[in-house]
């Protein structure tokens, strides 16, 4: 279940529960009157300065907590008792709180109400939190809590909303829960590490409405169906990642053919359920159920008795391993749920055959999903007459027969289409334009090779919020884009052959790629962009030239600018620096020159910087390290800058690609690189995310053009995050390689190339156990090859060449599967791969072969001889093992042989289905 369902609940539970308690204390008084009407107690107010003082407060919600206010009940955040004065509600969610949680919240005995959600508590939870016996609402989800879970909870039994979801909790899920008899609402959704033995402590709680436990593994809970079935008031179940296909028994047979389930909706994606489910699914459906969620399991297809389920109105079965026919999968569905369905996603399945007319039955639907399938044929017309269909995307498919421009005229209920990928082409699809209500069109990898009808650019006025005409082959201008478009809408045309001026574009797009076509002149139309809502623009890989025009004061929002490969030149505008929000700016490829302007270091959210490849000169800035602080990527290279590398560049803690290639740099190699702390961390790095800030469109922000192994090669986000490198390689750079850069032992890529550096190889070199590409060639290097190289095993590229080394190549089967001219150009260097012999190996006549050491051969027969002893002896005990724990186990021996029993027919259905496929091709 996606969180922002649970949280919707949970606020409206907790809008309610405000509402109840103002109520009864407004109604039923208390027995305190101590005069202080309105007035919160001393006691309680100390409490909660304690617990501010425990927490950062970077957005400044709790400024009216101090000492000088007198009366808390007017703190943000803070409710009293209208009769009494005392605290009862607590509510801080979504304040950006940073801290612990104080033990002095146990002074609040008159509190009912404590929501801390969605802010960024750590620490554990207090168990002292189980003193607070009139807490009826406890929502502390959605933070960084860790620890175990306290069992004190359990002694709440006044809660009626209980949340801890989204926390790094471990341990076991305390049974205590269970004398929680009034809860009415309990989210354990990623909680963390938890764990549960069985969940025979939720059958007290009768109370019980809504029950979220996604990500909490359930596999050692037998009969969880027969629990879940006795709670009589249970409305939502969302068990999401919950490992239920490893569970043995999920029902006892006196469930079997009962349906009696209370559950309105039912979430139980991502457990790799196969189709024997649908047994104990049927207790847990009726027709109560309204919203149903299958998706990222390993189904087959569905049964029949989901097709009478008269409320059910959303259906999601994407994301599964459906090898079935479109016109069996609807039959099953065919009986009252085909009037009442208005949501089915059946998206990346295996699902063939075309649209039938039997879509037609289905009145309600008004979300259809069928991307990602192996659809083929014809599409039914019926389909176009659904009354209330607003949401289409039959996304890559073979689907062919799309309606006349004639039939679609009066076909005005539909608001999205998507029908990327389904060979629309080579015309371009003008019936689209008759579709008067869209909002969104989505007709990219289509194979169109032709021109847009002038009219299609104004079919929409300021309607749409998404237009996506990418991958294809369209040409001709673009002569408007000002009147369809709506507020915050996304336009990619990217990747076709759209040619001419770029003008008229509307000041509401936030949104804008028209990279990859062959769009020419000058960009002045930004200058008429008046109002700034722009988030994204790509103008990359044009014929762009001319200069960028210095108006850039009024993009405020816009977070990406990507111009590379382009003709663009002369200096950059001063106004660049007004984009506060800017996080990636790529130039690459374009003619700039001059110096980088100062006033880009107050863009400090910048997360990407690729300057390369232009004539920009001049000191590499030092503010770039100062200001800059979040930058991953910093591509310079190519360029003209000169002078030393400057060491204000070793603050950048979140660097992963640092490229000052190919440039003018002089002076030695900083030995605080070692300081780049993302090339030092174990594990993945945590690449940052560019916020695309468009909700309805995926933008690929990251990626970037590095040389890699000697060639240019393009990297994306999917595989940047393993990405680190260095390269300093073409520059005047001299001095020793610092043993320090030896520290950064996550580094993938070092390249020092063609430079004046002397000295040795580090020693210590093979302690970048990581490295991957290493190139050392066309320096000044001198001494021996350090023999621990022989350890770096993951290391693919290797070019020492053209430097004064000598001695004996390392013995190691990577070093010598390099081609030999990596290491040519030092004389004194011998050993293979190279033909030239060492000297000793002249006088002896000794052969040195990859691998090979001293005695080896000796004991070779009795090796064996044990070898085949132990594999014998080992054999027969793991044998006996197996065997005996299914002689000696009922249970064990049953659950064996009746999975293997499942596994058998599974493999049989799949061979014959696939046999059947083969022969209806």
């Amino acid at each position: 279940m996606h969180p922002c369902v649970f949280i919707i609940f949970s606020l409206l539970f907790s809008c309610l529960e405000t509402t109840t308690a103002n109520q009864l204390a407004a109604v039923g008084g208390g027995d305190e009157d101590n005069g202080a009407v309105n007035r919160c107690f001393e006691k309680e107010k100390d409490a909660l300065l304690h617990f501010k003082s425990l927490l950062q407060d970077p957005s400044d919600r709790l400024s009216t907590w101090t000492a000088e206010q007198d009366n808390c009940c007017e703190w943000s955040g803070v409710t009293c008792d209208s009769k009494t004065g005392h605290v009862t509600e607590l509510d801080l969610m979504l304040c950006d709180l940073v801290g612990e949680i104080s033990h002095s919240l146990v002074n609040l005995t008159y509190l009912n109400y404590l929501n801390l959600q969605s802010n960024s508590f750590h620490g554990t939870i207090p168990a002292i939190i189980g003193s607070l016996t009139q807490l009826r609402s406890l929502y502390l989800g959605y933070n960084n809590l860790n620890g175990t879970i306290p069992r004190s909870i359990g002694s709440l039994t006044q809660l009626r909303g209980l949340s801890l979801s989204y926390n790094s909790l471990y341990g076991a899920i305390p049974p205590e829960f269970g004398n929680l008899t009034n809860l009415e609402w309990l989210s354990l959704s990623y909680a963390g590490m938890c764990r549960l033995e069985n969940l025979e402590w939720l059958s007290p709680l009768s109370h019980l409405e809504g029950l979220a436990m996604d990500g909490i593994s359930l596999a050692k809970t037998n009969h969880w169906v027969d629990v879940i079935l006795s709670l009589p008031r249970l409305s939502l179940l969302s068990l999401d990642g919950c490992e239920l296909s490893q569970v043995i028994y999920p029902y006892s047979s006196s469930f079997l053919n009962s349906s009696s389930s209370s559950i309105q909706s039912l979430y139980l994606e991502n457990n790799s359920l196969t189709s024997s489910m649908y047994r104990w699914l049927f207790t847990l459906t009726s027709n109560k159920l309204h919203i149903l969620d299958l998706s990222g399991n390993m189904l087959d297809g569905i049964p029949k008795y989901l097709g009478n389920l008269c409320s059910l109105v959303s259906l999601r079965f994407n994301r599964n391993s459906a090898v079935v026919t479109f016109p069996d999968f609807l039959n099953n569905l065919s009986g009252c749920t085909s009037r009442s369905l208005q949501l089915l996603d059946a998206s990346n399945n295996q699902i063939t055959r075309s649209l039938p007319d039997e879509i037609q039955k289905f009145t309600s639907l008004t979300y259809l999903f069928l991307s990602t399938n192996q659809l083929k044929g014809t599409i039914s017309k019926k389909l176009w007459e659904l009354p209330n269909l607003k949401y289409l995307d039959l996304s890559e498919n073979s689907l062919h027969g799309f309606p006349s421009s004639d039939y679609m005229s009066n076909r005005s209920h539909i608001e999205s289409i998507r029908l990327s990928s389904c060979k629309l082409g080579p015309l371009f699809p003008k019936w689209i334009q008759n579709l008067k209500n869209l909002t969104s069109i989505e007709i990219a990898n289509n194979g169109i090779s032709d021109t847009i009808p002038l009219e299609f650019w104004n079919s929409w006025p300021s309607r749409l919020t998404f237009l996506n005409l990418s991958s294809n082959n369209i040409s001709g201008k673009v002569p408007d884009l000002s009147s369809n478009f709506d507020n915050n809408s996304a336009i990619d045309l990217s990747s076709n052959s759209f040619d001419g001026l770029i003008t008229n574009v509307s000041s509401t797009v936030a949104l804008l790629n028209l990279s990859r076509n062959k769009f020419s002149g000058g960009i002045s139309f930004l200058c008429d962009v008046v109002h700034g809502f722009l988030v994204i623009l790509d103008l990359s890989h044009n014929f762009l030239s001319g200069q960028i025009p210095d108006c850039l004061w009024h993009f405020k929002e816009l977070k990406v600018l990507n111009l590379e490969h382009n003709n663009l030149s002369g200096r950059l505008p001063a106004s660049l620096g007004s984009m506060i929000k800017l996080e990636a700016l790529d130039l690459y490829k374009n003619d700039f020159s001059e110096e980088f302007p100062l006033s880009v270091k107050n863009c400090t959210s910048l997360k990407s910087l690729n300057l390369g490849a232009n004539k920009f000169s001049g000191n590499l800035p030092v503010w770039i390290g100062e200001s800059l602080s979040g930058l991953y990527v910093l591509m310079l290279r190519s360029n003209n800058f000169s002078g030393s590398i400057p060491l204000q560049l070793c603050q950048l803690a979140s660097l992963q690609i640092l490229d000052l290639s190919v440039n003018h740099l002089h002076g030695t190699i900083p030995s605080c690189l070692s300081n780049l702390t993302i090339m030092v961390q174990q594990g993945f790095p945590q690449v940052q995310n560019l916020d695309r800030g468009v909700s309805v469109y995926s933008y690929n922000v990251d990626h970037v053009m590095i040389q890699w192994q000697g060639v240019e090669r393009e990297f994306v986000r999917r595989n940047m995050v393993l990405l680190r490198s260095i390269d300093l390689s073409s520059n005047n750079l001299t001095g020793e390689i610092p043993y320090q850069i030896t520290n950064l032992d996550e580094l993938i890529a070092l390249n020092l190339s063609k430079n004046a550096l002397l000295g040795k190889i580090p020693w210590n070199i093979s302690e970048m156990k990581n490295l991957l590409t290493l190139d050392l060639s066309r320096n000044k290097f001198s001494g021996e090859i350090p023999p621990t190289m022989s350890q770096m095993t993951w290391l693919n590229y290797l070019d020492v060449s053209c430097n004064n080394l000598s001695g004996r190549i390392p013995s190691s089967t990577q070093l010598q599967s390099f081609d030999p001219s990596r290491y040519e150009g030092n004389l004194r260097l011998c050993g293979p791969p190279l033909t030239k012999k060492c000297p000793r190996d002249e006088e002896t006549g000794i052969h040195h072969s990859i691998g090979e050491s001293e005695g080896e051969g000796e004991g070779v027969d009795e090796l064996h001889i044990w070898f085949y002893i132990g594999g014998a002896i080992g054999f027969t005990i793991g044998f006996w093992i197996a065997c005996g724990a299914l002689l000696l186990n009922h249970r064990g021996r049953y659950a064996f042989f009746m999975a293997f029993d499942s596994f058998k027919d599974w493999v049989y259905v799949k061979v014959v289905v696939f046999i059947a496929n083969l022969q209806k091709r």
